[in-house]
């Protein structure tokens, strides 16, 4: 049986990418503050940039925002990825940006919304409220989750560098470490991963080494500061693979979305062929 991370690494292959092309449409991006008009700027960027995509990431409240017709127009964006997807001869897996995170019964609705009626092919998941929580979307063996588990805003330090004395350990370890492990023991079908922020490589170099085979994706790089080359040194895993690296504003508010997303596809595999000499 495919799982979601075999599925990414046939589309990694494809496209020889590990861009993540954000679909973020902020309304001050927008013509005009509709459902409509997002659905306009997300098609744009799929049409332009599927080729050097090795998946899409909408963020659900760009979408939300808008009521019933923005999430009618999510629907037909995750509609329109499957579409160029086949039409390039390759599936894109598509991650929603939403950030879920509530009690089992609760998060069995969460998962039906995201994988049976948007088709989502992974979700981003807040996993503070326990194993309990996760299970849902862990049911669903051929879906992924991304577990927030360093994330690349400054305020990520108010909660995720704290010190915590998991049970059974003698020795303290910071809260995004035990998350790292957790994900690891919770990741029996190859269908979970984790969000580490870009802004902050010399803690995704201590994730890596803790999970040295768990799939990253990394937001920060571009509008948010954090660097490509240092983030690849410190995320990639030894096959080249394992991190991917989701770009929006730098991608949707360029001259040119599809040249910009091919500039960061070629920067990347330049970085990686640096690094094997």
């Amino acid at each position: 049986m495919e799982t979601f991370f075999s599925f990414l690494e046939k589309r990694v292959d494809d496209c020889s990418s590990l861009l993540c092309v954000g679909l973020d449409p902020h309304i001050s991006d927008l013509p005009s503050p509709t459902a409509a008009s997002a659905l306009k700027f997300s098609l744009n960027l799929i049409q332009q940039t599927a080729r050097y995509a090795a998946a899409f990431k909408p963020n659900v409240a760009f979408f939300e925002v808008f009521g019933a017709e923005g999430w009618t127009a999510l629907k037909e964006v995750i509609e329109a990825i499957n579409a160029e997807s086949d039409r390039l001869g390759s599936r894109i897996p598509i991650i929603l940006d939403a950030k879920r995170g509530d009690i089992s019964s609760t998060a069995e609705a969460y998962a039906q919304a995201a994988f049976e009626h948007l088709g989502a092919d992974c979700i981003t998941l807040n996993p503070y409220l326990g194993k309990d929580s996760v299970e849902p979307f862990l049911g669903y063996s051929q879906k992924g989750v991304f577990l927030l588990c360093k994330t690349s805003n400054a305020g990520s330090m108010d909660v995720q560098n704290l010190l915590v004395m998991p049970m059974g350990s003698d020795m303290p370890m910071p809260l995004y470490i035990y998350i790292a492990k957790l994900a690891q023991q919770w990741n029996e079908k190859n269908n979970v991963g984790l969000v580490v922020g870009a802004t902050h490589p010399q803690i995704m170099e201590m994730i890596r080494a803790a999970v040295p085979d768990l799939w990253f994706l990394s937001p920060g790089v571009g509008a948010q500061g954090g660097e490509l080359e240092v983030t690849l040194k410190a995320g990639l895993r030894a096959d080249g693979k394992g991190i991917l690296l989701p770009i929006s504003r730098a991608i949707s508010r360029a001259d040119n979305p599809g040249k910009a997303a091919a500039e960061i596809r070629d920067e990347i595999l330049r970085v990686k062929r640096e690094m094997k000499k």
